[in-house]
C-alpha cells in the first residue's frame, strides 16, 4: 500500500492529480444495477456511442467528523483569492437501492448514510457538483429503476447533507417521466437551495446565465446532453433539456463572458458507456470547446471512469489559457457492479484569480471513490467509501483480506486509466 500512495504523490506531483478502483467479488450478491424489486436483474445494454446525441451509524463504518462549510467565514480579498472547485459523476436510484434506506417510523426515506464518509471532503468545495441522472418526481409518479427512472424527492435531502451547492440535470433519463417529472425534480432540487442547470420549465428559465460566485471569483455554468434515450422533447418546448449543438455551446459560452464569467464549467453528458478511454468525438468536442473559451468539461455518462488531461490554448488577449478536460467522472453512486461500474471519483480543482482579474485552473487531485453494498438482496445498504482511506485503514471489517488485495490491484488500475492522459498532455508541452 505504502508503494501505491509513493505513486499517488509522485504523479500527483508531476501532473496536479489523484484517484480510484473495482471489486469484483460480490459481498452480498452482484446486479447490473438494472433490477427492480419485483423482478429478476435485467440485461445489461450493449455500449453505445452517444458522444452528441438513518442518520445512525451502520456496522463496519467509522463516523467521519463534521466539516460544516459556510461562505461567511470566507471574505473576499482585496489582492489574490482562490477558491475550491468540486465534482463527482452520476448519481443515480436503482430500485434495490429504496428498502433499506427507508424509515417506517417516519414514513419516508433517508439516503444521508449514503453520503457520510464523503461528506468532510465533499463540503471543502465551494462549488461542488454533482449530475442527477435520475428524476426525483416523488411518489405521485411511481418510483422505478431502468429503463425509465423516478427516485424519492428525500434524495435531493441527502445531495444537499453531503455538501453539494450545484446539481446539473442534462443527460439522458432526464425525461425518464416526462414534462411532469423534468418539472417535480427542478421544484425538488430549487426547494432545497441548488442551482441546477440542464433542464428547464420555461424559456425564460433556459435562457438564464448562471454565474455562481465564491471568494470574489465568478464560475459560469453551463450543462448538455447527447440526448434524451429517444425520448421526444416535450411540444412546444424544445428548451426543456439542453442538447449537445456545438454551436450553442461555443454561443453560450460566449454569453457568458460577456457577463463576466471568470471562468467557465461545460457539464456533458456523452460517450460510449463502459469504456475506458474517450472515443475521437469526444475529444474532439471537448477540445473545441476549452478553445472557444471553456475551463473546465465535466464529462459524465461511461458510467466508468475515464481520464482527465489539460489542454493548453490562448485565451482572447494572446494570453496561454489552460483548460481541463475530464472525461468521465464514472458512477458516484448506483447499484451497478463489476467491471469498475461500482467506482468513481471526486475531483477537486483549485481555482487562482490574480490581482489582475486573471483566473487560472491550478492543482488537480481526483480521489477515487468505491460503492460499498453489504446487506443481503431485497435490503442492500450502500456507502460511498473514499477509497484509498478505506484500504488504508481497512475500515470494513466484513471484508477479508482478499477483498482488499483485489481493492488494492483496482486503486492501482484507476491511477493509471485517470491519468495516463494527463502525463500525455505533459509531455507534449
Amino acid at each position: 500500500m505504502r508503494l501505491i500512495s509513493t505513486l499517488l504523490i509522485a504523479i500527483i506531483l508531476l501532473t496536479g492529480c489523484l484517484n480510484g478502483p473495482s471489486l469484483d467479488k460480490p459481498i452480498a450478491g452482484a446486479g447490473t444495477g438494472n433490477e427492480q424489486i419485483s423482478s429478476e436483474p435485467q440485461a445489461e445494454a450493449k455500449p453505445e456511442d452517444t458522444s452528441f446525441h438513518t442518520d445512525g451509524e451502520q456496522p463496519g463504518y467509522v463516523q467521519p467528523p463534521e466539516n460544516k462549510r459556510n461562505d461567511a467565514d470566507y471574505p473576499e480579498a482585496d489582492g489574490d483569492t482562490e477558491a475550491v472547485w468540486m465534482a463527482v459523476g452520476d448519481i443515480m436510484m436503482h430500485m434495490p437501492q429504496l428498502p433499506a434506506a427507508y424509515d417506517k417510523q417516519r414514513k419516508r426515506y433517508n439516503f444521508n448514510p449514503f453520503f457520510e464518509q464523503v461528506k468532510p471532503i465533499l463540503e471543502e468545495g465551494d462549488w461542488t457538483l454533482a449530475n442527477l441522472e435520475t428524476p426525483i418526481a416523488g411518489k405521485s409518479l411511481g418510483y422505478s429503476g431502468f429503463p425509465r427512472f423516478n427516485a424519492p424527492s428525500e434524495l435531493a435531502e441527502a445531495l444537499k447533507y453531503a455538501g453539494f451547492n450545484i446539481i446539473t440535470t442534462a443527460n439522458n433519463h432526464a425525461l425518464d417521466r416526462g414534462a411532469e417529472g423534468l418539472r417535480l425534480t427542478l421544484n425538488n432540487l430549487l426547494a432545497q437551495g441548488f442551482t441546477v442547470k440542464g433542464t428547464a420549465r420555461s424559456k425564460a428559465e433556459a435562457d438564464k446565465l448562471t454565474i455562481v460566485k465564491h471568494k470574489g471569483i465568478r464560475m459560469g455554468l453551463l450543462a448538455y446532453t447527447y440526448g434524451t434515450n429517444g425520448i421526444a422533447l416535450p411540444k412546444n418546448k424544445p428548451y426543456a433539456v439542453s442538447i449537445i449543438e456545438e454551436a450553442t455551446i461555443i454561443r453560450d459560452i460566449g454569453r457568458l463572458r460577456e457577463a463576466g464569467a471568470d471562468f467557465i464549467t461545460v457539464a456533458l453528458h456523452f460517450g460510449t458507456e463502459y469504456q475506458a478511454q474517450p472515443n475521437d468525438r469526444q475529444k474532439a468536442l471537448a477540445r473545441k470547446l476549452i478553445a472557444a473559451g471553456a475551463d473546465i468539461i465535466a464529462g459524465s455518462h461511461p458510467h466508468v471512469v475515464q481520464p482527465y488531461e489539460t489542454v493548453e490554448t490562448t485565451a482572447g488577449d494572446g494570453s496561454p489559457r489552460r483548460g481541463l478536460i475530464i472525461y468521465s467522472m464514472g458512477n458516484f453512486l448506483s447499484n451497478q457492479r463489476g467491471d469498475m461500474k461500482d467506482f468513481g471519483v471526486i475531483y477537486k480543482v483549485r481555482i487562482h484569480k490574480d490581482k489582475s482579474g486573471m483566473t487560472t485552473i491550478g492543482d488537480v487531485q481526483p480521489i477515487p471513490t468505491w460503492v460499498y453494498r453489504s446487506g443481503l438482496k431485497g435490503s442492500y445498504r450502500y456507502m460511498i467509501l473514499p477509497l484509498e482511506r478505506a484500504v488504508d485503514s481497512r475500515q470494513i471489517k466484513e471484508l477479508t483480506d482478499a477483498d482488499y488485495e483485489s481493492l488494492i490491484r483496482s486503486l492501482d488500475v484507476m491511477v493509471q486509466r485517470i491519468t495516463s492522459m494527463a502525463a500525455a498532455s505533459n509531455t507534449k508541452k
